[in-house]
């Protein structure tokens, strides 16, 4: 290898090593975004693998304004902030709620979803927030949902499983009282139970959530044009056309959109 070749490959890697992230992309061609693919119409794996939703269109509009690819990674709950802080993402897209002990860890847009927390159980059973003190309760694991359970309920029983489909499915079996998640995720599983109508979700919230979008700290200039994207689409009515697609009244999980995306 010559000499020049060699001095210009050193040049580049040194220039791509003190870049920073809004940059490595584009160079790369490619946004890899993180979601979950278990939590429809979040994100959801279609029939020929490739996944879709409401989060996965959000990431794909973040794509298009920076004129590359989307790449999605499905991930685990309790690995998408680890994802994002060791480079295994770039982004994250993934119902993830924007918490001022996660600020510490990731940066966090402005919210491009509002959910209260509810209850899933049988009709009747957990009538107030109180009544679930003592209760056996199912959540996804590395989830707002979990921690909220255990500091609103230290003495109820906290089951925590990989995704919230599962937790739906013991307390179909009566082997857990109640399954606490994001309002929509739960509305959807209620939706596809065989026995519905024995069950309700609770008209009481234990918490309103802020979905966010994260990157790694100190990555300014990639969340400014983030959050530009999202005031943007909200602006343009696409993020509501969005919405409307995977909440409106004829989709599986209808839902009233109650929050606009303020910058």
């Amino acid at each position: 290898m010559n000499k020049f070749l060699l001095a210009t490959l050193f040049a580049c890697s040194s220039l791509m090593a003190h870049a920073d992230l809004l940059d490595v992309i584009k160079a790369r061609g490619a946004l890899v975004v993180g979601v979950r693919a278990d939590i429809p119409p979040f994100g959801q794996r279609n029939k020929n693998q490739t996944v879709s939703g409401y989060d996965v269109d959000f990431a794909g509009a973040i794509a298009k304004k920076l004129g590359v690819k989307l790449v999605v990674q499905d991930l685990d709950p309790s690995e998408r902030i680890s994802a994002v802080k060791s480079s295994k993402v770039d982004v994250l897209v993934a119902t993830f709620t924007k918490t001022a002990e996660r600020e510490r860890e990731v940066s966090c847009s402005i919210g491009y979803f509002v959910a209260a927390q509810k209850v899933l159980s049988k009709k009747g059973k957990f009538p107030t927030p109180e009544s679930l003190a003592k209760a056996n309760v199912g959540v996804a694991r590395g989830t707002t949902g979990s921690d909220l359970v255990r500091k609103q309920y230290p003495k109820a029983t906290v089951i925590a499983f990989d995704d919230i489909p599962e937790a739906v499915r013991f307390l179909e079996d009566g082997k857990i009282d109640a399954v606490v998640d994001d309002e929509p995720s739960l509305a959807r599983s209620l939706s596809k139970m065989s026995n519905k109508t024995q069950f309700e979700l609770s008209s009481y919230a234990n918490s309103t959530e802020i979905f966010a979008i994260a990157t790694k700290l100190g990555e300014k200039r990639l969340m400014s044009l983030i959050n530009e994207t999202l005031v943007e689409m909200e602006n343009s009515g696409e993020a509501e056309r969005i919405f409307n697609q995977w909440f409106g009244p004829q989709t599986a999980t209808p839902f009233p959109r109650t929050f606009k995306i303020r910058g």
